[in-house]
């Protein structure tokens, strides 16, 4: 299936789309494919918010802007691995089985499903700016992420594995 396919099945059935994901041959390379796509759509989902500062305050040069971003984005990559490393580690107290490639799947994917639902937030902050409603699609943006994440690892961490 595809990408966008996936992703919206993922807002319906994310164990669904996790089980199918894991199903397939391990590939580092598609996990990191993942968490790269999710990464470009925030910084793309940036774009709005950076144009809004750049009209408010137009001393600070727009390429600064948009280089400041998407080097602080790239400076992530590391702390998600880390971060799908200690929640491995932290399933095994609750007795997880999984390993260390499901807990990446399983954030990383979350990430990227969440990305288009990060683009509306990106908006919203961009045309609105700051306030109660960009704090309302922030919350709904981190729900379904969580929500996701936490579908990911029921299954890579505690179904199906002896």
């Amino acid at each position: 299936m595809a990408a966008v396919e996936d992703i919206l099945r993922s807002y319906r059935r994310p164990r669904v789309v996790i089980r199918e994901h894991l199903a397939r041959m391990r590939s580092e390379p598609r996990l990191f494919s993942f968490l790269f796509s999710a990464l470009l759509l925030m910084f793309v989902a940036q774009w709005p918010a950076l144009a809004r500062q750049h009209f408010q305050t137009p001393d600070v040069p727009m390429p600064g802007l948009f280089l400041g971003t998407a080097l602080a984005l790239a400076a992530t990559t590391p702390f998600f691995y880390a971060l799908a490393f200690l929640v491995t580690q932290a399933t095994r107290l609750f007795r997880g089985r999984g390993d260390g490639y499901g807990g990446r799947l399983a954030l990383f994917w979350a990430l990227f499903a969440v990305s288009p639902l990060m683009l509306l937030q990106g908006l919203t902050q961009g045309m609105i700016g700051p306030g109660p409603q960009a704090n309302a699609v922030a919350a709904v943006v981190f729900a379904v992420f969580a929500v996701i994440w936490a579908a990911g690892l029921r299954v890579t961490q505690f179904e199906g594995r002896t």
